[in-house]
């Protein structure tokens, strides 16, 4: 039987065949056997360091590397196997009491051994500074989180959740020294004390510096001496010219579509480009108080007409693929619920019919509001193109407002907006992080969508279900429901690149579902 890293169903207190998590992997990480330091370019900031505060893919990333999870995500996995734990798994029926064992011989890169006491700190202390741009947000459902022993933690959940070891696997979940940070506010010095793979040695505006951490104790095996990080701030074209001028290893996150198709075509460079999976997606979004978009036969034509591989093509030069449902490809229980209902290539007819079914006779007037950098550089000009289909249709006549993310959000809680963009970047990779968020109580997209079924019983049913996989059922009823409804038209999955120098390895390993980036796993020869 392979040991590594795995889900095993074992019966725990009360009879439930629940997960329980168990690990043997590697005991070391250490610079044996480790290539050179690799330089990365990235156009992504990194808003924080200190784990409680940053809610961001490039505060994550670093959290990922520095600060160990009770739990992590494998390379190509979306189900979390131990890391600084030896073990762990729900201990009663209901989902609602979460047990930890922690691994021997733990050390934060400071020299100071790593307990359940830590564990504990981390959580209590994150939950209690509840930063506006931290974690905190992830974890409603816990009540207490206590350590009876050097090794033991136990999580008291105030009411079930199976999806909770997804959760503490996510950079929500680093464990921070209680020796050297403080329980009532945010670390401000730009330094960061954790027992993952790496030490942040320097922290500013223009880069970071990452050397490996000779006493962590985990699943990961380093490969390379060091990693370097440029930020680059949103500038696209720096970072492409970086890497081709060899001053850069690797680019990732940040190069425009267009970089990356060039790049391509371009054989005369010694640079390859590397193409992972993600479940980053983008959907429209209808607020169903709205007067127009608020119709269901309005919802239905755009659905009806959205040609979402031409806009694929003509935007994102294939660097996205079309998507037909709420739970992305890669993640359990995705079906195709949106391509069963509306196709995939613009119907007219049934666009019209779908109107006059709605006493809509004339031209639909329509806004779609958008964005410019939030969710892409590329936003803006992808609604232009969907409001260049619909009107291509002679049923629309739609036009395109662009605002300030600030101002966004305001007038999208105000009801201002009928139709608008919202992106995602999952916290875990499991279909619970892409509907509940959506279509549970207090939805984040503020679209005014309420469904009995959704909130009452798949939601709360699938909450309580260990092993996932029996969830596909469900998550497969409640897209179908979105499906019909419409509170939201689900445009594109990314694709996830990473730009490298012919020198530069292992980077297939850092770029899955999980959006976890493994420096570990990068080598440079």
């Amino acid at each position: 039987m392979k040991c590594r890293n795995q889900w095993l169903a074992l019966p725990l207190t009360g009879g439930l065949a629940a997960a329980l998590l168990t690990g043997c992997g590697t005991e070391s990480g250490g610079a044996g056997d480790t290539g050179d330091a690799v330089v990365m370019g990235m156009s992504d900031d990194v808003l924080a360091t200190d784990p409680a505060s940053g809610y961001d893919p490039g505060s994550w990333l670093l959290f990922n590397n520095v600060f160990q999870s009770l739990l992590s995500f494998p390379k190509g996995a979306t189900e979390p196997a131990p890391e600084a734990a030896e073990s762990c798994g729900f201990t009663d029926t209901e989902a609602k009491v979460f047990k930890c064992e922690l691994r021997d011989g733990l050390k934060f890169s400071n020299g100071n051994a790593l307990t359940s006491k830590d564990v504990k700190f981390s959580f209590d202390r994150m939950r209690k500074i509840n930063d506006g741009d931290g974690p905190a947000i992830m974890f409603p459902m816990l009540d207490r989180v206590q350590a009876p022993d050097a090794k033991t933690v136990v999580f008291k959940l105030k009411y079930s959740d199976a999806t909770f070891p997804s959760k503490i696997a996510s950079g929500a979940g680093s464990i921070v020294d209680h020796r050297e940070y403080d329980m009532n506010r945010l670390r401000e010095d730009g330094k960061a004390v954790g027992s993952g793979p790496y030490k942040l040695d320097s922290f500013d505006k223009e880069q970071a510096a990452f050397s490996v951490n000779s006493g962590y104790k985990g699943t990961a095996k380093v490969k390379n001496e060091g990693v370097a990080i440029k930020f680059f701030h949103g500038d696209q074209k720096g970072l492409k010219k970086a890497l081709l001028e060899d001053r850069i290893d690797l680019a990732y996150r940040g190069l425009a579509a267009a970089d990356i198709a060039d790049i391509e075509q371009d054989t005369s460079k010694d640079v390859d480009i590397v193409e992972g999976t993600s479940a980053e997606v983008q959907h429209l979004v209808f607020n169903m108080k709205d007067p127009v978009a608020g119709k269901l036969g309005v919802r239905k034509a755009m659905a009806y007409l959205l040609d979402r591989d031409a806009l694929v093509k003509e935007v994102y030069q294939d660097t996205a693929t079309p998507l037909y449902s709420i739970v992305p490809a890669g993640i359990s229980g995705h079906n195709t619920a949106f391509f069963d209902t509306y196709g995939a290539r613009p119907q007219r007819a049934k666009a019209a019919a779908a109107l006059r079914s709605d006493g809509i006779d004339g031209k639909v007037k329509l806004t779609l509001w958008s964005t410019p950098t939030r969710y892409g550089p590329a936003t803006d000009h992808e609604l232009r193109a969907i409001a260049k289909q619909l009107n291509a249709s002679g049923l629309f006549d739609a036009d395109v407002k662009s605002v300030a993310f600030d101002q966004y959000e305001k007038d999208i809680e105000a009801g201002k907006y009928g139709v608008y963009v919202k992106g995602w970047v999952p916290d875990y990779p499991d279909p619970d992080n892409f509907t509940q968020p959506f279509f549970g109580k207090g939805n984040v997209l503020g679209n005014h969508f309420e469904n009995g079924t959704i909130t009452g019983k798949i939601i709360p049913g699938t909450a309580t279900e260990s092993d996932r996989a029996k969830t596909d059922k469900q998550y497969g009823q409640l897209q179908d429901i979105v499906a019909e409804q419409l509170p939201v038209l689900p445009v594109w999955q990314a694709k996830q690149y990473a730009v490298v120098r012919d020198s530069v390895y292992g980077l297939e390993s850092c770029l899955d579902a999980s959006t976890v980036f493994r420096f570990w796993e990068i080598s440079k020869g």
